[in-house]
């Protein structure tokens, strides 16, 4: 079985790749991180899974085209799309104002939606060409969204909408993919304890280990879930949150501390 991961360098990508590795299993890991991802494979090659290794930023179109549509790999059984970045908003201004920088938001938009969008329509490309297997199915994918989408928050203004427009566009496809014999499924979760999430400088609430995300998401991902979703309470909340006029959202939102200007590292 062969199984593709972007961001398996670190977090959940490479809390995949050691859920998913064991004989009979070649991993195809991607990641700009080159040691790290070294590190992933070196760890997933000690528990049984042949690895190749793939140095390549989800922004290069054409670099993942070459590499998602390499025909010398014989079948693309399961792919998982998880490279993204985050970040909240810088230091105020002179004139006591933080608004997210451009080039930021730019990069917010490249990495999270069109990186993604460079990994999951090449997948649908070639499984749409693959024959389906005994239970009529010719691969799964899966992308990593998150409870994020599901609000305006101000303290992360880009990182929103683009797991926002990640999440809708996995969720609307899905069932037309279904009929070929694709799953797609979208993760929209909470706070996972990574490097993504580890200069955070407020309470997380709802925490879980990449771990424990990862065998929630390997679970839905077999299901064929439309979305997976932890922690529900969090995910509830947020959504019944979003419900409220934008000023009365604005009301409880721009109070937290995620919200205030550094209170995310603007990296």
């Amino acid at each position: 079985m062969n199984i593709f991961i972007t961001g398996a360098a670190s977090g959940i990508g490479q809390a995949l790749a050691f859920r998913i590795s064991r004989p009979g299993i070649t991993l195809h890991l991607c990641d700009i991180n080159t040691e790290a991802l070294e590190l992933t494979a070196q760890e997933s090659r000690t528990r049984g899974a042949r690895v190749t290794c793939h140095p390549i930023d989800v922004r290069n179109r054409e670099s993942m085209e070459d590499w998602l549509m390499d025909q010398n790999i014989p079948r693309m059984d399961m792919l998982f799309a998880c490279a993204g970045i985050t970040g909240g908003r810088p230091p105020a201004d002179l004139d006591g104002i933080s608004i997210e920088r451009e080039e930021r938001v730019r990069e917010m938009f490249d990495i999270n939606l069109n990186g993604a969008l460079n990994t999951l329509l090449p997948a649908i490309r070639r499984m749409r060409t693959q024959s389906p297997d005994s239970r009529g199915m010719r691969g799964r994918i899966t992308v990593m969204a998150s409870v994020a989408g599901f609000v305006a928050y101000p303290g992360t203004p880009s990182y929103s909408a683009s797991k926002s427009a990640l999440d809708r566009f996995a969720v609307s496809e899905a069932p037309a993919l279904a009929q070929a014999g694709i799953s797609l499924t979208s993760v929209c979760c909470g706070f996972v304890d990574s490097p993504m999430v580890a200069r955070n400088r407020f309470p997380m609430p709802g925490l879980v280990s990449p771990a424990d995300a990862a065998q929630r998401i390997l679970r839905g991902t077999l299901r064929g879930d439309r979305r997976v979703i932890f922690p529900r309470w969090l995910v509830f909340g947020s959504r019944l949150v979003d419900l409220l006029p934008p000023r009365l959202m604005e009301l409880y939102y721009c109070r937290q501390p995620s919200a205030q200007p550094a209170g995310m590292p603007d990296f």
